[in-house]
């Protein structure tokens, strides 16, 4: 008889080498899926920074901000445009897009002073203070305009803004545009047109006194040439001559009616005439004279 036990066979033909296999190849596939997603996400964080730091190009419209007074003409607003719209390609950063058209502004446009350039992602505002011209000198062939600053303006003609001109200038050398004019006769006749454009809008806001005033002769400036002759004398459009008398502050030296007596005089014969012309002259220096008004010859 035999001496094995009858029974179950537990291995069913169970190979304990194949599972070992088995099992190892499985653990090697899930750390390799596991890798291959890891790498994934490291993947898309970089691309994502990547994006977040260098922004799409994508073309932004340039646009004057802030209030632009009505006599600023579009040739003005296109030198801005074009100035602001050189040597920015390549810049893809926001500040150094801002810093290079301030610069560009600044350097090609003298009309516009205190210059800020602010960039969004669909456009680039630019603003500033405005140079008003108040005046045109002449320097050789070539016409600039002054604002009350000094400063050099380029001249372009506009056609809803009054200047005067300023005559018998000396200098010895060229306006640079953007820089102030130094010169005493300069300063003294610009001061005098600012004491009027000031009156203007406290006196006649609606229908200003220097819109008549045609020119402002500074050729005999502190008496240089006739120490007994009017420093300073405007002409009206019309041909009338008014006789300012010495630069603003030096009445007393020159025994002359202060400065405020001299344009209360003035503008109070502008508003009872309504116009400065109908007389040959007008004489503002000379403390004990009254104007004559034109109907007073009748």
């Amino acid at each position: 008889m035999s001496a094995r036990k009858s029974g179950f066979d537990l291995s069913l033909g169970f190979d304990p080498r194949k599972a070992a296999v088995s099992g190892l190849f499985k653990g090697l596939l899930f750390i390799f899926a596991l890798a291959v997603v890891v790498a994934g996400f490291a993947f898309l964080d970089g691309y994502v920074q990547k994006q977040a730091v260098v922004p799409a190009a994508q073309p932004r419209t340039i646009e004057l901000a802030g209030p632009i007074p009505a006599w600023v003409s579009e040739e003005i607003k296109n030198r801005v445009y074009a100035a602001a719209s050189t040597g920015t390609d390549g810049q893809n950063q926001d500040e150094a897009v801002a810093k290079s058209i301030q610069q560009n502004v600044e350097r090609l446009v003298p009309w516009l002073d205190g210059v800020r350039v602010q960039t969004t992602y669909t456009k680039i505002l630019i603003s500033g203070r405005w140079r008003k011209p108040i005046a045109v000198v002449s320097a050789g062939k070539t016409r600039y305009y002054l604002d009350t600053d000094l400063v050099v303006l380029d001249y372009i003609p506009i056609t809803n803004l009054s200047t005067v001109t300023v005559d018998g200038l000396e200098f010895d050398r060229p306006p640079v545009l953007g820089a102030a004019w130094r010169g005493d006769d300069l300063a003294a006749a610009l001061a005098v047109l600012s004491r009027l454009e000031k009156m203007d809008s406290a006196v006649t806001p609606n229908k200003p006194l220097l819109r008549e005033i045609d020119r402002i002769d500074v050729a005999n400036f502190d008496g240089r040439k006739n120490k007994h002759e009017p420093h300073i004398t405007l002409f009206t459009k019309e041909g009338t001559e008014i006789i300012w008398g010495a630069e603003i502050g030096a009445w007393q030296r020159h025994l002359e009616s202060p400065d405020d007596d001299k344009l209360a005089k003035l503008y109070t014969y502008y508003q009872q005439t309504g116009t400065l012309s109908g007389v040959k002259y007008i004489n503002l220096r000379d403390p004990r004279q009254t104007i004559r008004l034109p109907i007073d010859k009748y």
